[in-house]
């Protein structure tokens, strides 16, 4: 009885390890072609994302892995995501201007539109792609979002460990979501390249249930 427990457990081992190595493989080809089976390889990688994440700490560095299943799951979720009907643009504080004299409320900061940074263009375009845009300071703040919001769709502009995160948590919730990656890390000064954000935009075209207001975190 004893051997035979002990073969079972051997063979899931095994098996999970193929699985999980088979899942970075894929996720690291989707960065440069479109995979098969996204999205079974993106919940095999959530699955075991803790004991993976550990291995990459001792040899490699996590933000690859970050990295490598965002762009896995945003192939798994284009589908989806182009049939949610209430989106959200939830995007860091950390791309604001440094005087930026915007206050911060329990939903996120509250953009007055001063032209000082990237946001008073990024209200008018979600507006106009049919968005509801928050400017958070972390993912907690995701969190009360929801409890005003009853969204279906998040589109997500962050580090690629954040992306990741939000993506884990909102999966949860049963919200689709895409993430545009910031072109550098950091807690101040970061920049998102535009023209693919406005083309990611452009590829999903408006909700079907038409255009949303701007929020920048008002209560």
């Amino acid at each position: 009885m004893y051997d035979l427990i002990g073969i079972a457990i051997s063979v899931i081992i095994v098996v999970s390890v193929v699985l999980a190595l088979l899942a970075l493989v894929i996720s690291r080809i989707s960065l440069t072609r479109n995979v098969w089976l996204a999205g079974v390889f993106a919940d095999i990688l959530d699955f075991f994302y803790l004991p993976i994440k550990a291995v990459f700490q001792r040899f490699a560095d996590t933000r690859t892995l970050d990295t490598w299943m965002v762009s896995l799951k945003n192939i798994a979720h284009r589908s989806a995501f182009a049939e949610t009907k209430h989106r959200l643009l939830l995007t860091p504080h950390c791309m604001r201007s440094l005087d930026c004299p915007a206050p911060s409320t329990r939903f996120g900061i509250q953009c007055k539109g001063c032209g000082k940074c990237i946001f008073s263009r990024m209200m008018e375009d979600a507006d106009r792609f049919g968005y509801t845009l928050y400017i958070i300071a972390g993912s907690s703040y995701v969190r009360h979002i929801l409890e005003k919001e009853s969204a279906d769709g998040a589109l997500l502009v962050a580090c690629n460990y954040e992306l990741n995160k939000v993506m884990r948590s909102l999966k949860r919730r049963k919200i689709m979501t895409y993430g545009v990656p910031l072109l550098t890390d950091g807690c101040y000064n970061t920049e998102v390249d535009y023209e693919n954000l406005i083309a990611v935009l452009e590829s999903f075209g408006a909700p079907h249930s038409g255009n949303r207001r701007s929020q920048s975190g008002k209560s």
